[in-house]
């Protein structure tokens, strides 16, 4: 496969890789460093890449699990989940820190999730993927994955409505 050809295939869906990355390993340094690993490993394959029927769904799993081998190992062992992308330059100042403390929450509720939940709601909720992509990516079954997504968004939500109510019911 020619340089050209892999690029055209692999730059549509490299920033995803990179946010996944990210998300897993919160480091800017470390989630470029494991991107570039993966994508150099996708050049490495690139003979046989064509042959995957979802290239895309391939990358995203490699990234998944090449940050969690990371993240287990012991050179990682300061790492921790976060993640942060949301800027709206339209709102007042009050707006932006309101919804600056609510991402702050969510992600500090995203943390204390199981792993297989935060992964579902990273690829669904942030990423946008479809439930069957999702499926694919993380080797479950579809009823997995609508359960798992669901589980964790009720999570969410009632540690969020909690942490409004400031106790008040």
């Amino acid at each position: 496969m020619q340089q050209a050809e892999f690029l055209n295939i692999v730059t549509p869906f490299k920033d995803k890789l990179f946010r996944m990355a990210k998300r897993l390993l919160v480091s800017t340094e470390e989630a470029e460093d494991a991107t570039q690993e993966i994508l150099l490993k996708l050049w490495t394959k690139s003979n046989a890449i064509s042959s995957y029927k979802n290239v895309e769904a391939f990358a995203m799993t490699m990234t998944k699990n090449f940050c969690l081998d990371r993240l287990k190992s012991k050179q990682a062992s300061n790492l921790k989940l976060v993640h942060s992308n949301y800027t709206d330059d339209n709102s007042s100042l009050q707006k932006q820190v309101e919804a600056s403390d609510s991402v702050l929450w969510v992600q500090r509720i995203m943390e204390e999730l199981p792993e297989q939940q935060k992964m579902v709601l990273q690829l669904r909720d942030v990423e946008q993927y479809d439930l069957d992509e999702i499926s694919e990516m993380l080797e479950m079954k579809p009823t997995a994955v609508r359960v798992a997504l669901s589980r964790a968004r009720k999570i969410v939500r009632e540690k969020l409505l909690e942490k409004h109510s400031y106790g008040i019911r």
